[in-house]
């Protein structure tokens, strides 16, 4: 399974993809978590990226595809992988599509999680003053959130287009969210006419 997971910063991609990840046996790939492990460690880059972490904005397109082409084609000759926070805008997702097409590990389904700008300025308040992260405070993720809604309406119709769109609200408490998500997730795959996902014995709540 070859999932694809939107939303703004502060929805909960995060949670569920590693809850996601874990149900169904697959891996987890964060764009971001890639990123930031570049940044820790100081490579070119991590240099590279760091002033585009630190306002808000888009990494380069072409950055983030070369660390992210090796995790994807590993993820999907081992089964699948939900992958988190990439790509983030109508071009990025043709590049990404062309390359995954090559390699036979295109995103299969789309998942959308929602939330209101309220709540989301809430959770990344609190995420930053528990971390410390530079990059949370309240000027940086007014931008974040404008630079998502700006980019986010074509995207979504890009894969209601190309791909199965699922639409999930992520405001709710965690447990609710990622029971609807493998609901949703399994109606799809049936939809799809995809063959069971083999799942570990113990699986999300």
């Amino acid at each position: 399974m070859r999932l694809l997971l939107i939303g703004p910063p502060g929805s909960g991609k995060g949670t569920q993809a590693v809850r996601i990840a874990r149900h169904y046996g697959i891996a987890h790939i964060s764009s971001g978590d890639l990123l930031r492990r570049h940044v820790a460690e100081g490579t070119g880059i991590g240099r590279a990226v760091a002033a585009c972490i630190e306002r808000g904005d888009l990494v380069p397109d072409a950055i983030v595809m070369d660390i992210l082409r090796k995790p994807v084609e590993a993820a999907a000759a081992r089964g699948g992988y939900i992958l988190d926070g990439f790509p983030r805008t109508v071009a990025q997702a043709q590049a990404a599509y062309e390359v995954a097409g090559r390699l036979g590990a295109e995103v299969r389904i789309a998942v959308h999680l929602t939330a209101g700008r309220t709540e989301l300025m809430k959770r990344l308040l609190a995420r930053g003053a528990a971390s410390g992260r530079t990059d949370d405070t309240e000027h940086v993720i007014n931008h974040r959130l404008d630079v998502f809604e700006a980019a986010a309406a074509p995207l979504l119709t890009y894969y209601a287009n190309r791909e199965t769109l699922i639409t999930v609200a992520g405001e709710r408490p965690v447990d609710d969210v990622t029971r609807t998500l493998v609901d949703r997730l399994d109606e799809a795959r049936r939809h799809l006419g995809l063959p069971p996902q083999p799942a570990p014995a113990r699986t999300v709540a």
